[in-house]
């Protein structure tokens, strides 16, 4: 790979686009120059359906002149931004810039706005329309990718609609997940936990703790060794908001449900990583962007 980002590529582009250039000039001045034979009625000899004849005519000034502008036009252009290699420009163009400068622009266009919404609470937000749409704008581009532009989620990604939590769904712990991300990390059990045997009872005991389909012998056998899930999960198996850990009472299965699921998530663990929106967003938008989660499963509250 090295060898298409040496200086080589760099005055090989250079060469072939300037000689493009100059080629087109030279075929216009040599074909300016050259006279052609026609016939006494000007014609060129070449007919088509039966009565249309190709005429012996000179190219059109008009058409020469914008044709030597469009050829200025390329030369212009490749010496004020780059094109020709590694040269920069004359203009030190970069699209980076462009970004910034337009990111610049509009971030001093909606200053007003956000420092209104700055005022309010997020409770207050998620009941404001305006606040609403620019909150579901910054959720479509920033985070829908993820949680689906419904927010109702899929596989591995939480639905935010509903009131179930990992960490905690009040507004300040919702705006510290969006600031800094977060890393949910299942580590491995089946050591822990003992045969395949033992890990397909705690399975079963697990699925009796939100009443899903499970084998009630099973599920006896496996309340004893689930003592080492309840380091993160509780006794209760109502989960843990301080270290992320789901709760297994409900029937809210993140990552799929049933036996053969819960044994992998046993034997082999996961790692869910929410990454932190700081350094994309500012301070004011990820405000408001953690009213528009928080009204999504607060519409009731929000109807009072």
């Amino acid at each position: 790979m090295s060898d298409f980002t040496s200086s080589h590529w760099s005055l090989y582009i250079t060469t072939i686009s300037l000689l493009g250039i100059v080629a087109c000039l030279v075929l216009l001045w040599v074909t300016a120059r050259k006279k052609s034979v026609g016939n006494a009625d000007n014609t060129t000899g070449h007919v088509w359906d039966e009565d249309l004849r190709e005429m012996n005519n000179p190219l059109p000034l008009w058409w020469v002149g914008l044709f030597v502008l469009s050829v200025i036009f390329g030369l212009c252009y490749l010496w004020l931004f780059p094109g020709l290699g590694n040269y920069k420009g004359s203009k030190s163009w970069t699209s980076q810039s462009e970004y910034t400068s337009e990111m610049a622009d509009a971030e001093k266009a909606l200053a007003p706005l956000y420092a209104s919404f700055d005022a309010m609470t997020v409770e207050q937000l998620a009941k404001d329309p305006k606040a609403l749409a620019i909150g579901e704008r910054l959720f479509m581009n920033n985070c829908a990718q993820c949680h689906g532009s419904d927010a109702q989620g899929t596989k591995g990604f939480p639905n935010l609609t509903d009131c179930d939590w990992l960490y905690g769904g009040d507004p300040a712990t919702i705006k510290a997940t969006i600031t800094q991300g977060r890393q949910g990390v299942m580590p491995v059990m089946a050591q822990a936990v003992g045969s395949p045997k033992e890990i397909s009872e705690v399975a079963h005991y697990v699925l009796s703790l939100s009443d899903s389909p499970h084998d009630s012998l099973k599920a006896a056998a496996g309340k004893a060794k689930f003592t080492v899930c309840a380091s993160c999960h509780g006794m209760d198996g109502k989960g843990n908001p301080a270290v992320g850990a789901p709760n297994l009472t409900d029937k809210i299965w993140l990552h799929g449900w049933g036996e053969q699921a819960i044994t992998q998530m046993v034997n082999n663990g996961k790692v869910n990583v929410m990454p932190a929106q700081k350094d994309r967003l500012s301070v004011s938008q990820i405000h408001v962007l953690t009213g528009y989660v928080w009204s999504l499963s607060h519409t009731s509250t929000m109807a009072n």
